[in-house]
């Protein structure tokens, strides 16, 4: 099974995900697809250089919707710290502590933890704030801004 997320930088929020057995373009284009509607545009969205990602449906929604395009470079996964470290609390904190029966089990896993962990888990990043907080917080802030 793959998974597929996207994560706010600056609060660590994951604000779309989908799970599949296929990593695709369909994957990831869903994923954004997703957080466009709940969370809106983003300015720039960030990624490895996997063939999904560099897929014509990808680019192509990417550069329609004006979201300016980064990849990490060739082999430095370290150009997107911020998701591989929530890939990697997921595994230890949850995926690799239960013996999931099927597919419909894990997602159900992974949707209570990504629950847990927006709503619930402070963040010691984040002054010990938990992530969804402190993306709504941002929010607010440049609506009062705009205001």
């Amino acid at each position: 099974m793959y998974l597929a997320a996207i994560i706010d930088w600056h609060s660590r929020a994951i604000l779309s995900y989908k799970i599949s057995n296929t990593m695709d373009a369909t994957l990831v284009t869903d994923v954004l697809k997703e957080a466009i509607n709940r969370h809106g545009m983003p300015k720039i969205l960030n990624s490895d250089q996997g063939s999904q990602y560099r897929s014509r449906e990808h680019i192509r929604l990417l550069e329609e919707s004006g979201i300016q395009i980064s990849m990490n470079g060739k082999g430095r996964s370290i150009d997107n710290i911020a998701i591989e470290r929530f890939f990697r609390t997921l595994k230890y904190d949850e995926i690799y502590l239960n013996e999931y029966q099927d597919a419909k089990e894990l997602k159900r896993g992974v949707a209570s933890f990504i629950e847990f962990y927006n709503f619930r888990r402070f963040h010691s990043s984040l002054g010990y704030k938990k992530p969804m907080n402190v993306y709504l917080d941002g929010i607010r802030q440049e609506v009062g801004k705009v205001a």
